[in-house]
């Protein structure tokens, strides 16, 4: 490894080696010409005639696009880091090939000049094959430096520019030339959203990729008009301790602050009165926290007050050019990896504390958590989300992030604002899908696409319930049946007795107002203090202050007009005063209106905004203030319009809605409507991501994309993963050893086979070599000498598992999911002029696959031919003899597309079913880590129950396997 350290590799190099390139697939190109002409004619033409010329011009293509995209400002938005490296790497291959080819067609008739030429270019393709293999590793170091840095190899423009790198360039995503359908959706939803320092993204409603989404967004329905609020359904009654009809393990996943967990506390607690066993994973902070409530406690990982610090900094989706030289991007990535392990330990693994097995029968989370869906798949579970702030697409308000720009866009407001949501989640999808499919393989799933992991929720119809009150947000008319808005999620009021000292307070003048932002870490509390001090000295007033995450007031000591304040509940701190400032937390902000306090928000980041206008659109408070903008003046006009009569008596309103609603209770029945209770008493409840076709050219065209990126991808392979596996020993040694303290939280006995404890940068952003050097080196043998075989080893499997993956995603691509793609794109297509389209059913195994074939061309048949009589009759009867015309070219598309989907997916879909069966059949890692864990769970159940109930166990399980072999 210590030669690829070498000079010769630096990036100054690149522009030389560039124009070796250049020269070299020139020369062998005028060479391939020369031996055609000088082929004698009685020499039969053949294929390895043209070789070298066809693959002077497939160079020469690629090398133009690395040129244009290095050196033409225009273009450089185009260019990635990966794509040179990708593209080099293959180069390899193929001018290796070319050798090859020449020197066999030398071999096989050699004959004056023509002969002379072959042997030239067979000698001239070894030196190109290693001048590109040069090139290659230069440029998989500048990516894997850019990678960890944030800025090129001796190239430090990107630091003064103001605007941080592409995510496709910073966590080396597929370029857009290499994978145009996929890739020219990035390009332009780059140029169609810009970040902005308040957290939310401008989006051009005039661009083509908005005006082409909108055209997915549903017809607009007649809206329903409710007089006022009391017309929406009341909460359903309840009973305190109603059982339900079945008693579920259920893993609550949550990712965030104690203001994000603190709800799902008061969830959880709500379930359990219903007989459920519920388990709450998030952060280790929150332990104490969650045990104390009743509840089973399972960390995931991170750490939120470094995650809150972190959104503070970059409040938006891009993050600042700051935060990627400090390799911030870099960490939070490992953050999201390591915690998509434990969301699944959380599901399977045994209490922590106790060592009482769990597995989990449903899940409930909140959307940031992400593993929600992808453990509901490999479980086989129902899922339930839960979150404080808009996040299903809606006409009636744009994304809580989106900042729309209508620049002359005759796009309707409806539809701005349903696209708006679609564009949020691509942006998050952009930043993270690559950490979520690499973490998927290791639960046997299969990779998402970029085309559905964004708004996988919504195509799967998860059931949402949203925790906020409707006399704040009432639910859209558009909203489907299994999504509720059922109120704000309150938990019992804990006891609590305040210290002498604030009982002093609270008794020694006017009622103060409270002035805290909780969880949000702030890099200059000093100064926020002092600002503090002085609109409360403004306003006349007297303030308790929340110390919070940030240490507000730092060791000053309180006194008469400001009283510091360590933790404290807010239920009952929040009966003590006139009027609450705060972030705009949901948990917060509810909490406040529910006792009926006039509330000023100054929001960071998130949904904070969102419930800052919310309140100020209620009457109970003013604009929400953006952090950046605070300062004495408008931070003491927020407090004076608290206090006015207007704002308490907007304020009493709310909390008296607020009251009438049972927020929890309504949140317990709507996850109980939606569960899937009678597949659950007796099979499992699958859940199945498919790729959606919508077209046949964009079903052919992303099919080709994902077959090609996987097979570039597997030549990168062949050259990168015997590099990964030659690197130094004593600094990489060290740095995984530091990944594995951050990443297993210093737990050295808490350890998963599926979940690796040390992680370095390319479990997260690459492919790891085929084996991992080991961390314990045997003390018989030198540190040196064990590298290097076991490096060796993994070389030689690193490059067979990348020709392997090549062979593959080629065979499978052609052979299988492009006539796939053809099919189901056939099928689709009537949806793009008004038709209806047929679904047959997933292809889940061979079984279903040949069903679907079966049902999909009978309906082919029958109404692609059958169109061809009724569409015109159709048409006739609504539009006349226009009607009719239109009707006869509805029905002769109809009988393309539905008939050719017909007769192709009776190979098709089989095919399909064929292959996932046989893939079940070989992935069955996970399966038994399920079926282990249950039987683990079963045998505590039967060992902890007492002698009559273990005999009816025994009794119910034989008779059960007996109508089992029965059947």
């Amino acid at each position: 490894m210590g030669f690829f350290q070498s000079r010769f590799f630096e990036p100054t190099w690149k522009n030389k080696v560039l124009i070796l390139q250049v020269a070299f697939t020139l020369l062998i190109f005028i060479l391939g010409i020369a031996k055609i002409a000088t082929k004698p004619s009685q020499i039969p033409f053949n294929r390895m005639d043209i070789v070298a010329i066809s693959m002077s011009a497939k160079s020469g293509a690629f090398l133009t696009y690395e040129i244009v995209t290095m050196k033409v400002d225009k273009f450089k938005r185009f260019g990635s880091l990966k794509a040179y490296a990708v593209l080099n790497t293959l180069d390899v291959v193929f001018w290796a090939a070319v050798m090859g080819f020449s020197f066999k067609s030398v071999a096989a008739i050699c004959s004056g000049a023509n002969c002379g030429i072959g042997v030239v270019i067979g000698l001239m393709a070894i030196v190109n094959s290693v001048i590109h293999f040069w090139a290659a590793v230069i440029a998989w170091m500048n990516h894997k430096h850019f990678k960890t840095y944030g800025v090129s190899r001796g190239d430090d423009e990107n630091l003064d520019s103001g605007f941080p790198p592409q995510y496709h360039e910073l966590e080396g995503s597929i370029p857009q030339t290499v994978a145009p359908p996929q890739n020219q959706v990035v390009a332009e939803l780059e140029a169609t959203t810009a970040g902005r320092d308040d957290g939310r993204i401008d989006i051009d409603l005039s661009s083509r990729l908005v005006r082409r989404l909108s055209r997915l967004a549903p017809i607009e329905k007649p809206k329903v008009s409710l007089e006022k609020p009391s017309d929406l359904p009341p909460p359903p009654e309840y009973s305190e301790t109603g059982q339900s009809s079945i008693c579920l393990n259920i893993v609550i996943q949550v990712v965030g602050s104690r203001g994000d967990v603190q709800p799902f506390v008061a969830l959880g607690t709500e379930l359990q009165r219903h007989g459920h066993r519920v388990r709450l994973a998030t952060h280790g902070q929150f332990d104490k926290f969650v045990r104390d409530a009743g509840l089973e406690f399972y960390s995931i990982g991170g750490d939120p007050a470094e995650l809150m610090a972190y959104m503070v900094k970059n409040p938006g989706l891009l993050p600042s050019m700051k935060t990627l030289r400090g390799g911030e991007i870099q960490k939070k990535r490992k953050m999201v990896n390591e915690m998509l392990h434990k969301c699944w330990d959380s599901c399977i693994r045994p209490d922590e504390l106790t060592g009482q097995p769990f597995v989990a029968d449903a899940i409930i989370a909140n959307p940031p958590s992400f593993a929600h869906i992808h453990c509901a798949q490999a479980l086989s579970i129902p899922v339930h989300l839960m979150f404080t702030m808009p996040w299903t697409s809606t006409r009636e308000f744009c994304h809580p992030l989106a900042n729309l720009k209508a620049n002359g866009s005759e796009m309707s407001a409806s539809a701005a604002n349903y696209v708006s949501y679609s564009l949020v989640e691509w942006m998050t999808w952009q930043g993270l899908g690559d950490v979520i499919n690499a973490w998927r393989h290791t639960l046997d799933l299969e990779t998402i696409p970029f085309s559905e992991g964004p708004c996988l929720a919504e195509t799967l119809g998860v059931p949402v319930t949203y925790c906020w009150s409707p006399a704040l947000v009432p639910k859209p008319t558009d909203w489907a049946d299994n999504i509720d808005v059922c109120g704000f999620f309150f938990r019992d009021m804990p006891s609590y007795e305040p210290d002498a000292d604030l009982k002093k307070f609270l008794s020694s003048g006017t009622t103060p107002v409270y002035i805290g932002f909780g969880s949000i870490v702030i890099d200059n509390p000093e100064e926020l203090t002092a600002t503090i001090r002085e609109a409360v000295r403004a306003t006349g007033t007297r303030a308790i202050v929340s110390r919070g995450w940030s240490k507000l007031g730092g060791g000053s000591p309180s006194d008469d007009s400001i009283f510091f304040l360590g933790d404290c509940p807010h239920e009952w701190l929040f009966q003590q005063v006139r009027a609450v400032v705060h972030h705009g937390g949901a948990g917060t902000t509810a909490c406040g209106l529910l006792n009926a306090k006039p509330t000023a928000i100054v929001p960071f980041f998130g949904d904070q905004p969102f419930w800052g206008h919310m309140v100020n659109a209620g009457g109970a408070g003013p604009a929400p203030i953006p952090f950046k903008s605070l300062n004495k003046d408008n931070l003491a006009d927020a407090i004076r319009f608290c206090l006015t009569p207007e704002a308490s008596d907007s304020a009493r309103k709310i909390a008296q809605k607020m009251s009438r609603e049972a927020g929890v209770r309504r949140a317990v029945a709507s996850f109980h409507a939606n569960l899937p209770l009678n597949k659950m008493r007796h099979q499992s409840h699958p859940i199945h991501i498919e790729n959606r076709r919508w077209d046949p050219l964009t079903a052919t065209l992303a099919s080709l994309t994902t077959t090609t990126v996987g097979m570039m991808t597997s030549a990168s392979d062949i050259v990168v993963k015997p590099i990964q596996a030659f690197r130094p020993v004593g600094s990489e040694e060290s740095r995984r050893a530091s990944s594995s303290r951050d990443v297993s939280g210093g737990d050295p006995n808490n350890h998963n086979p599926r979940t690796p404890t040390s992680m370095n940068d390319d479990d997260v952003f690459g492919r790891p070599a085929g084996l991992t050097v080991p961390h314990q080196l045997n003390k018989s043998r030198s540190t040196s000498d064990l590298h290097r075989q076991h490096g060796t080893a993994a070389a030689l499997k690193g490059s067979a598992s990348g020709v392997g993956g090549f062979l593959k995603h080629y065979y499978k691509g052609m052979l299988l999911d492009l006539p796939y793609a053809v099919s189901e794109g056939m099928r689709n297509a009537p949806k793009l002029y008004g038709g209806q389209v047929y679904d047959p059913g997933a292809v889940t195994d061979w079984k279903s696959g040949s069903i679907a074939a079966g049902k999909n061309f009978t309906h082919g048949i029958v109404e692609g031919i059958g169109g061809i009589v009724m569409e015109p009759i159709r048409g006739g009867k609504k539009n006349g003899a226009a009607g009719a015309a239109k009707g006869v070219g509805i029905g002769l598309l109809n009988m393309t597309t539905k008939v050719t989907s017909g007769a192709v997916g009776l190979v098709t879909m089989p095919g399909q079913g064929i292959y996932q069966s046989a893939r079940a059949l070989v992935k069955t890692d996970t399966g038994k880590a399920i079926a282990e864990a249950r039987k683990t769970e079963g045998v505590g159940i039967v060992q902890r129950a007492d002698k009559n109930k273990r005999k009816w166990y025994q009794e119910t399980v034989t008779e059960a396997y007996e109508d089992a072999q029965y059947r």
